[in-house]
């Protein structure tokens, strides 16, 4: 091969990986001559301890071009057989609106934002998670919803948390499972019941009374089809001063009648149905309601309605101090992501097909379960249920007979018990594929006819549930599901609340801790592929080897990556996978007869979920202190581990530490608590620091949790999905989660489950496996070093204007600096909620706000963005600090200033009045820059105390939109 052509086809293969890092060879001259360095080789010297560093490069090969990246992955994902699926349990096929399809899930407007932490420039997708909250509270016939949680059988463990906090049988320390409940959330509850030392008991729903409980959960219909009256059930759950919770089919609650209407105190299930591809698994998102009276217990995230400055309607998270954040060990949850794009794309799939159009697609899937019954019957197969709304169980001595035939026609039945098969139809089923599902049952020549049968059950009013329970109310009344019927108008309105959204593809979102990067297009395209949108999480593993294929790749990649021996891609987010490590420490104690060790050291600057994670698998925090630079005591670390040392666990410290420093000491760190006996968890949020440079593994670390989507490309999706699979050394790998319907490889059975799906939330895992095919060994690396790159450069500059709270070696950073806001509001009364407000007019959300300090913005350029765009936020930020001097000097008042009353809008900017000390046009435009691209914020600052006081979840009444 010619010198010239490997010069080509090395020049290709490095195109992505110079598309993906932002600043070009000529901006990294500039910023390393900023930071007086020759290059980048020696800032990463001076930054990262030479301790730590990796001799070896990693193995993942070299970089792949998007058009072998994409090519490739179609080849594996042609492995996978998309087979009919009448699986059902939890995850049926879809129809998801091209509309939605194209503008929501494919669109970057809406799967690049981040969580609405800002909500005056987050109103759109707060507008559409009040919709899924309104859609909730609708169909369950209940006071209060959250705006999302993770997965059915997770929602469901958090119903158990919450029955036991709020239950007034307190001595009861038993949650009861009805066994027709799904069989991946049993799994998922008595996973998360031995952490927290409760006891299960699962048994037939009528036996639920007799014992003593706390809590009993029951599924509506259940896992086999049956439509059950769970009325007299929940009177006499609630009789014991227990908490009845049910799991409930959003579909068949368009023609059941809501469990709260039946006295339910929680009602959960999975909004896949509603136009999400089951995706192997996921992401999807959960629905939760419950009472008013347990608002302050209720797990996740509440969008509420509150006033801006200016008295108009505004929505917020509401009741923020309740997450696990805020609260640390005494939260109510570890959740911090939920699944702000699929309740999005759930919302918008009411919203287009309205109420009448949802009980349309109800009722055409339940007639299709009466023609099958009826059919069935008319030939004499037993059927278990004389009741059904979309599921068949059918008792049979010929089962393997009947499965084959369905297999040879690649269709798939469920078929987890002895004797039976269960089908259940949807949305995309047909009336040929009714009559192929009689071929299959009933062998060719069985004479029944679809369009007779239809005629017969219309005539004897065949719809298999019971009148009693037949839904008699009105629903999704407001008019937000009753006026975007046709695509042109969902079209405009999707693009409407779209508009109200800064997002990755306006401008830098430079939050500290959460490295919102680039989500290449090429990573995001395989997703809705159908090969790996349409797969049933439970298929047989044969029909899913593209899917293997992949995620074992996936696999060895972040294996090399992190330096551990194994990693669990069940837990889906980061907080699920701390939850899953935790789990894999005490696990492992108790294997060594040592279950008494129950104690977690956690640095007090640790992330929020750290101690809630924590408590959630029942460990003691002890808190151990930080010195003045920010770094671990080691003196306090020594003493305490020292003094708990028969009962330490493990440690969960962050590498890159919370306050954006590489701390020297880290492996002295791990050594001392390794010498006490107890493990090392490190917290993988600051990866984008470490990967190619030093891993986790190396440095010491028994295992961590990794955010896939922050440093391996998985977009935020406005606050969810994400995957946080679990790296492990070999002594921890018998101990990672399994799953009680499909077994995952390299884990041992029995291991309970952390999520509802084996492999959690596997259709996004295309997108870090291209991610990091297309980097290479080498763009891995360069990705990291030009973080760290892009860190010290923004925090130079920020330097000659503000303090920054840490700096670690050399006086550098890592990934991320911290500025300290607290000497300005102590000289002029400006806050940082100001500035983050101010930043909104000059077209940037905040940055991360008092976290892990009060009073500081803690700051991520990350390694995407260009010198340009980092240049823009300096001279925001520098402009800012110009405002507030303006005020330290008494130009202008506390009271009147553009930092107090930010953000600006264009109705406040263009109003009647004016009394401002400074000019409309400063007002929105205070820069030249922001003229170009103008991004106005849709409300005026938020009241929060407003919000909390006057709690309202659901879409405002009819009556204001008159007014």
């Amino acid at each position: 091969m010619s010198n010239a052509k490997s010069l080509e086809q090395l020049e290709q293969k490095q195109d992505f990986i110079r598309r993906h890092i932002g600043p070009s060879p000529a901006q990294v001259t500039d910023m390393l001559s900023a930071l007086g360095v020759s290059s980048v080789e020696e800032l990463i010297g001076q930054t990262v301890p030479a301790a730590i560093r990796l001799e070896q490069g990693l193995s993942i090969g070299e970089s792949r071009t998007e058009v072998e990246t994409l090519s490739y992955l179609k080849s594996v994902a042609s492995k996978n057989k998309v087979f009919k699926s009448y699986i059902g349990q939890g995850y049926h096929p879809t129809h998801v609106p091209n509309v939605i399809l194209r503008n929501v899930l494919e669109n970057p407007g809406w799967y690049t934002a981040y969580t609405p932490y800002q909500p005056e420039i987050a109103q759109g997708r707060l507008e559409s998670l009040l919709n899924f909250q309104t859609l909730t509270i609708d169909v369950t016939g209940l006071d209060l919803a959250s705006a999302s949680l993770l997965d059915e059988a997770t929602a469901a463990a958090e119903a158990m948390a919450l029955a036991k906090r709020v239950s007034k049988a307190k001595k009861a320390n038993t949650f009861f499972i009805a066994q027709d409940v799904h069989t991946q959330t049993i799994d998922v509850v008595a996973t998360r019941a031995e952490q927290f030392g409760f006891d299960v008991v699962v048994g037939p729903a009528a036996e639920a009374a007799n014992h003593d409980i706390f809590g009993a959960l029951f599924q509506y219909p259940s896992t086999t089809g049956e439509v059950v009256d769970v009325q007299d059930l929940i009177a006499q759950v609630q009789s014991k001063k227990a908490i009845a919770c049910v799991a409930a089919d959003i579909m068949s609650l368009m023609l059941l009648k809501a469990p709260g209407k039946l006295g339910a105190d929680v009602v959960l299930g999975s909004a896949q149905r509603f136009g999400v591809p089951m995706g192997y698994g996921g992401p999807h998102a959960a629905f939760f309601a419950t009472r008013d009276a347990y608002k302050r217990s209720l797990p996740g995230r509440i969008i509420g309605v509150s006033k801006d400055r200016l008295g108009n309607d505004a929505l917020r998270m509401a009741m923020q101090t309740r997450e696990q954040h805020i609260r640390r060990e005494k939260a109510n949850s570890n959740i911090c992501t939920a699944q702000v794009l699929l309740a999005n794309m759930a919302a918008f799939y009411a919203v287009y097909h309205g109420p009448d159009g949802l009980k349309t697609i109800a009722q055409r899937i339940n007639r299709f379960a009466s023609i099958l019954a009826s059919g069935l019957k008319s030939k004499g197969v037993a059927l278990k249920h004389d009741t059904w709304f979309d599921t068949l169980t059918v008792v049979a001595d010929n089962k393997d007979d009947v499965i084959a035939r369905a297999i040879a026609a690649e269709v798939n039945f469920a078929t987890n018990h002895a004797g039976e098969y269960s089908i259940s139809v949807n949305e995309t089923t047909t009336r040929a594929d009714v009559t192929q599902l009689f071929d299959i049952i009933l062998g060719e020549g069985h004479g029944l006819d679809v369009d007779a049968l239809d005629v017969q059950i219309s005539n004897d009013g065949v719809t298999g549930i019971p009148a009693a329970l037949v839904r008699d109310d009105e629903i999704l009344t407001h008019p937000n599901f009753n006026s975007y019927q046709s695509e042109t108008e969902m079209l405009r309105y999707i693009k409407r609340l779209e508009n109200k959204d800064l997002a990755l593809n306006h401008s830098m979102i430079s939050l500290g801790s959460c490295t919102m990067k680039l989500n290449a297009t090429a990573e995001m395209i395989p997703v809705t592929w159908p090969e790996f949108a349409e797969l049933h999480p439970f298929c047989p593993l044969e029909q899913a080897q593209g899917y293997q294929v992949m995620i074992n790749e996936l696999h060895d990649w972040l294996v090399d990556i992190t330096g551990y021996d194994a990693v669990s891609l069940q837990p889906n987010s980061g907080a699920q996978g701390e939850y899953a490590g935790l789990i894999a420490i005490r696990k492992y104690h108790e294997s060594r007869g040592e279950g008494h060790r129950n104690i977690c050291l956690i640095p007090s600057s640790a992330h929020g979920t750290n101690p809630a994670s924590a408590q959630m698998a029942s460990m003691k925090v002890v808190v151990v202190g930080c010195d003045k630079h920010g770094n671990i005591d080691m003196e306090d670390l020594r003493a305490k581990a020292a003094d708990v040392a028969e009962n330490l666990s493990c440690i969960m410290v962050t590498y890159p530490s919370t306050h954006g420093v590489y701390e020297q000491s880290i492996k002295e760190v791990c050594d001392i608590v390794h010498q006490h006996g107890g493990q090392v968890y490190m917290d993988g949020a600051n990866m984008n620091a470490q990967v190619g440079v030093t891993s986790p593994g190396s440095i010491g670390s028994d295992v961590s949790h990794l955010n896939l989507h922050k440093t391996f490309c998985i977009p935020h999706g406005g606050g969810g999905p994400g995957v946080g699979p679990i790296g492990v050394k070999s002594h921890l790998a018998p101990f990672m989660p399994n799953h009680s319907i499909i077994n995952v490889a390299g884990t041992t059975e029995g291991n309970g489950a952390v999520s509802a799906a084996p492999y959690g939330s596997a259709a996004i895992l295309p997108i870090s496996w291209a991610y990091i095919a297309m980097m290479g060994s080498e763009g891995l690396k360069q990705a990291t070093e030009m973080a760290i790159v892009s860190a010290n450069y923004l925090t130079e500059k920020l330097s000659e204007h503000f303090p920054i709270l840490y700096r670690g070696q050399n006086n550098r950073v890592a990934h991320e600096c911290i500025v300290d806001l607290r000497p300005l509001k102590d000289a002029s009364g400006i806050t940082e909620m100001d500035v983050a407000k101010r930043l909104q007019d000059y077209g940037f959300h905040s940055p991360t706000m008092s976290f892990p300090v009060a009073g500081t913005l803690m700051i991520e350029p990350t390694e995407s963005e260009s010198k340009v765009e980092i240049d823009r936020f300096i001279e925001a930020m520098v402009s800012i600090k110009g405002e507030i001097d303006k005020i330290i000097s008494g130009e202008w008042s506390i009271e009147n200033n553009p930092l107090v009353f930010a953000p600006h809008t264009q109705a406040d900017v263009l109003g009647s009045e004016w009394d401002r000390a400074y000019d409309r046009f400063y007002a929105a435009f205070p820069v030249a820059s922001v003229a170009k691209d103008k991004f106005w914020p849709t409300v005026t600052r938020i009241d929060d105390v407003y919000g909390d006081r006057n709690l309202i979840c659901s879409c405002p009444a009819v009556e204001t939109y008159a007014e």
